[in-house]
């Protein structure tokens, strides 16, 4: 049977898909990239943003009219709300949770034309049996781009996220075994890899005493680093301001396969609004660690997160996320209009922005962000640097790159041999959020 996957949200969807893919290949399945020839459908979902959930209603609302006219199984998993969940039961043929994954192929077997399955009903907050997940050795869509999970959940509860509904507490995922797979990767020629989870910084802190710190598992990274002859670049995503300490931009500065860049998600830059979100940390903060990352690795780039329009966010309160933005000089933000999900404690609030008003605070910290990221790559320049060469570009005749920050260069070149290999190139130009530049031939 022709089985295709649809995966929708974050990297940590795009690793779980990975998972998945992997487990059907080896149940004897064959992946399509044609739904339309499939007769095994599913989606890794998203409830985290409203558009992602409408996105799956579409599909199986189609899927399920193709079953007068076809045999079809569809299923369904990802991080998806309780209360979405319960909707997906009447729509999709089977459902479960990811922990559950290696009884999937046994569930699609018995699976009967009229009797919908469920691996499980509802969602374990306490990810029982995770393990079992990860022990799934993955399909890796990439040749030298890969992602590792370290953990799972999360325990913050800010009062805008539904993660901590979709994925339930925070497991952390054998620090021998996230080791075991980096070490797999890089011996099979991987260069960039990102370790994965919610808030990946407090890795560990379920398993004191039992388990390594999030700052020490970095060092044993970087101690393999220093061993072997690979060259690659390590990244993760995404750190807590809370439990960002000294300790783990050390480290980052200490070792060169731990890549320069750091997202360090803000979500505001006005206490009160920080407050109200439960991010547990302030503005000053924040601020200490932007100093911290400036001080030991001045080189790093800096990437956030930034919610504009959350329920009842003032015009003094959006304008100090600006003062913020204009202080901290970022490389890069991933700006998101605020949209209320159920489950999420500020859905019981009234969402009082209107939306043209969101859009104007969304385009005003855009053009912020413009204000310092072009400078910052105008002084780029004349240098030459080392990137990795990640695909063509959309200008004819091009490749793109980006630099161990993640700064995105293009190149002129035809050789997609060099896709997947580091180079060094001369940057001749820059723009708002990227750079071109000249290939440098030994």
């Amino acid at each position: 049977m022709k089985y295709h996957v649809i995966t929708l949200g974050c990297q940590m969807n795009l690793s779980d898909s990975e998972r998945v893919i992997s487990v059907l290949d080896e149940a004897g399945y064959t992946y399509t990239d044609n739904e339309d020839e499939a007769g095994l459908i599913g989606i890794i979902a998203c409830s985290v943003r409203q558009k992602a959930i409408d996105k799956v209603y579409s599909r199986i609302h189609k899927w399920n009219k193709w079953k007068n006219n076809k045999n079809l199984i569809t299923f369904i998993s990802g991080c998806i709300l309780p209360s979405d969940h319960e909707k997906f039961l009447k729509l999709f043929d089977i459902t479960f949770q990811m922990k559950d994954l290696p009884e999937l192929p046994k569930t699609i077997s018995q699976y009967g034309v009229t009797t919908p399955t469920h691996l499980k009903v509802g969602i374990d907050p306490h990810n029982e049996n995770i393990e079992q997940f990860w022990d799934v050795k993955p399909a890796y869509k990439s040749e030298f781009e890969a992602f590792i999970p370290i953990q799972n959940g999360c325990d913050k509860f800010c009062t805008f996220c539904a993660v901590p509904y979709t994925r339930g507490r925070e497991v952390s995922r054998p620090s021998k075994d996230i080791i075991t797979e980096l070490a797999l990767l890089v011996a099979q020629g991987y260069k960039t890899i990102t370790l994965l989870g919610q808030n990946v910084n407090s890795y560990g802190l379920d398993k004191t005493g039992e388990e390594i710190s999030f700052s020490q598992l970095l060092r044993e990274i970087g101690e393999y680093g220093n061993q072997v002859k690979n060259d690659f670049w390590v990244y993760f995503t995404s750190p807590h301001p809370r439990d960002m300490s000294d300790d783990v931009i050390e480290v980052i500065a200490e070792y060169p396969v731990l890549g320069k860049q750091i997202h360090i998600p803000m979500q505001s830059g006005d206490d009160e609004v920080l407050h109200r979100m439960n991010r547990k940390h302030n503005l000053e903060t924040y601020r200490k660690i932007i100093h911290s990352i400036r001080r030991l690795i001045p080189q790093a780039t800096i990437f956030t997160d930034i919610i504009v329009g959350f329920t009842g966010e003032t015009q003094e309160q959006f304008e100090n996320s600006r003062l913020a933005m204009e202080e901290f000089k970022f490389n890069m933000s991933y700006t998101a209009i605020y949209s209320p999900r159920p489950g999420a404690t500020s859905h019981r609030w009234i969402d009082d922005i209107p939306q043209d008003e969101k859009k104007r605070r969304l385009h005003a910290l855009t053009d912020e962000l413009r204000k310092h990221s072009l400078p910052y790559n105008n002084k780029m320049i004349g240098n030459t640097v080392r990137v990795l060469v990640r695909n063509t570009d959309r200008k004819d005749g091009y490749l793109t790159s980006h630099t161990e920050g993640k700064l995105i260069i293009r190149f002129a070149s035809e050789d997609t041999n060099l896709i997947g290999q580091f180079a060094n190139v001369k940057i001749t130009s820059a723009t708002d959020f990227s750079m071109e530049g000249e290939l440098v031939i030994d």
